[in-house]
């Protein structure tokens, strides 16, 4: 293991999670603002479902492992939605047994540690005219619809509430526009660099608002190696160096809020464009 030891953040789930780590992807995102406060951990595989998840759900995150993740963001549940296929092979997962496989999941989860944070991802709405036109007839008797993926959303919602646990319903947030489809999917699907950002713009929304102690909202934790050097660049007075890591870079600042950028501002921290 890499020291000093810095939070974990485990992101786990199926494609839409082993592919966060493409450029603009919201992996890559997560990894981007907490580049000095924690390290982004993907457990995707693509085509998964909630069956294949709990089988391994143990391995990846062992109960006697020396440190446990400080948050974990889960999605499954898209592939589980599709239909069933005839042959009786396929991601599909019936409805009750999809939710009583989640559920044994956030119970192994929230049994790691009290300082274990959990974070839910529900099915984002699917385009099925955008599918069938990037896909063809590859999903013939199996398909993905939107109505499908609504009511797997609901009822992981509903198991969250339940266990008191904090979901993010994508499906919901993604409808905020009529043009959802073309602004957040790349093929009917999975999320574009578009749906990522809406996708990062709900976690660090719950992170902001979560009365977690510590905290694991970006602006609110330790950078590592905050303290001064005289290796620094030197400022402009000739005479002291500029502390980089209080500095934000330019292309966070669309991630922070007004009061935020209002607290930027009163320190007198000019973003920085690296």
């Amino acid at each position: 293991m890499v020291g000093p030891g810095r939070p974990q953040f485990v992101l786990f789930g199926s494609s839409i999670v082993q592919m966060s780590l493409h450029v603009g992807g919201w992996g890559a995102l997560l990894a981007d603002l907490y580049d000095r406060k924690a390290d982004i951990v993907i457990r995707g595989y693509g085509a998964w479902n909630s069956r294949n998840a709990l089988q391994v759900v143990h391995k990846i995150f062992p109960k006697d492992a020396a440190v446990h993740p400080s948050l974990v963001i889960i999605y499954f549940g898209g592939n589980d939605a599709m239909q069933p296929h005839p042959s009786g092979l396929g991601p599909h997962v019936p409805l009750p047994e999809y939710i009583d496989n989640m559920r044994k999941i956030a119970l192994h989860l929230t049994s790691l540690s009290d300082k274990t944070r959990i974070i839910f991802l529900t099915c984002p709405p699917v385009d099925e005219a955008m599918i069938c036109q990037y896909f063809g007839n590859s999903f013939d008797k199996q398909e993905r619809t939107n109505e499908a993926c609504r009511i797997y959303s609901d009822a992981l919602v509903d198991l969250c509430k339940e266990l008191s646990i904090k979901v993010i319903n994508l499906w919901t947030a993604f409808q905020h526009r009529d043009d959802w489809a073309a602004a957040y999917l790349m093929d009917g699907i999975h999320l574009s660099s578009g749906g990522s950002k809406r996708v990062v713009k709900e976690i660090l929304k719950v992170l902001r608002e979560a009365e977690w102690e510590p905290s694991l909202y970006w602006m609110s934790m330790p950078t590592e190696f905050s303290e001064d050097s005289p290796h620094y660049l030197v400022g402009p007075d000739g005479k002291s160096t500029i502390n980089i890591s209080d500095i934000i870079s330019q292309w966070k600042i669309e991630w922070m809020d007004d009061k935020e950028l209002e607290a930027l501002t009163l320190k007198s921290l000019v973003p920085i464009p690296f």
